[in-house]
């Protein structure tokens, strides 16, 4: 004591170790007793996703979407970069069926694009929104794709593009997302299930007569499909053909039997007739 009391130098470092040692032992009890505990399973799947952070699953990154999947059982196939190959990874990690996918996926209700008369030549801005503003749009038929590509805009996977005056969504490469549904300014842009069925590529609610003189291929409401659904899936509605999914089973003969060919096929072929009716698991 006597020598620490004559060496001020020495008395101060010993006082600083017993201070240092006595907040590293405080440190350690506050982390032993204020751990948060993170699930394991967040790292392995955050590991699994492509790491772009491109914000295309709906999260702010990938480490987001990561704890939405563990924590809230936010679907596992979002990561549109990483594809088919990630979410089998993600389901594997999670216990859950390796076929996990969107049931649910865009739709371009209307086939007219260059089968469509115009009103007027647009020299606006190129926009379908802005399009839409002026007397409700260039088409002839006010129920129609603009075309000008407010969806491809809107979408961040490269699935959706305007053919021949109309968009058509690349099915495969579409996540669900519903960006173009968003920014349809006609709200032509529906889901539809992922299954072997067909779709009515019409929107137009006006008479057959007013269709006819809008667009080739529009759906004059004639009711033919209606008839000869053996399901009872097709039936017309303010003049325009819709399917009832949980109905149909896809066997095609309202595809065969429309006169304007306004019913198409998205993906898949044909099933018998007699086929059970598939049903998928909606969003």
């Amino acid at each position: 004591m006597e020598m620490l009391a004559s060496n001020p130098i020495l008395f101060a470092v010993l006082v600083l170790a017993v201070l240092g040692l006595a907040g590293a032992a405080i440190l350690v009890l506050a982390a032993k007793f204020m751990a948060v505990y993170e699930d394991p399973r967040i790292a392995q799947v955050n590991d699994c996703l492509a790491g772009a952070n491109c914000g295309g699953c709906g999260y702010a990154g990938c480490a987001d979407y990561a704890k939405a999947i563990v924590a809230d059982g936010a679907p596992t196939f979002k990561c549109a970069p990483g594809g088919d190959k990630t979410a089998d990874a993600i389901n594997r990690i999670m216990g859950q069926e390796e076929g996990d996918r969107p049931s649910l996926k865009a739709c371009v209700v209307c086939a007219g694009g260059e089968n469509c008369g115009k009103k007027f030549d647009y020299q606006g801005i190129a926009t379908c929104a802005a399009a839409a503003g002026l007397a409700g749009g260039p088409s002839a038929c006010a129920f129609g794709c603009l075309g000008l590509g407010d969806c491809t805009r809107a979408c961040k996977f490269d699935a959706i593009h305007v053919i021949k005056g109309v968009a058509v969504v690349d099915r495969p490469a579409c996540t669900g997302c519903t960006a173009c549904m968003s920014v349809c300014p006609r709200s032509i842009i529906k889901m539809k299930p992922v299954a072997g069925q067909p779709a009515v590529k019409c929107s137009n609610t006006e008479r057959g007569a007013a269709v006819l003189k809008a667009c080739k291929v529009g759906c004059i409401g004639c009711g033919i499909c209606e008839k000869n659904c053996p399901n009872g899936a097709v039936f017309v509605k303010n003049n325009v053909a819709l399917i009832d999914y949980t109905k149909c089973n896809g066997c095609g003969i309202c595809v065969q039997k429309c006169p304007k060919k306004a019913i198409h096929w998205i993906e898949g072929k044909p099933a018998p007739i007699n086929a059970p009716v598939p049903q998928p698991q909606v969003l």
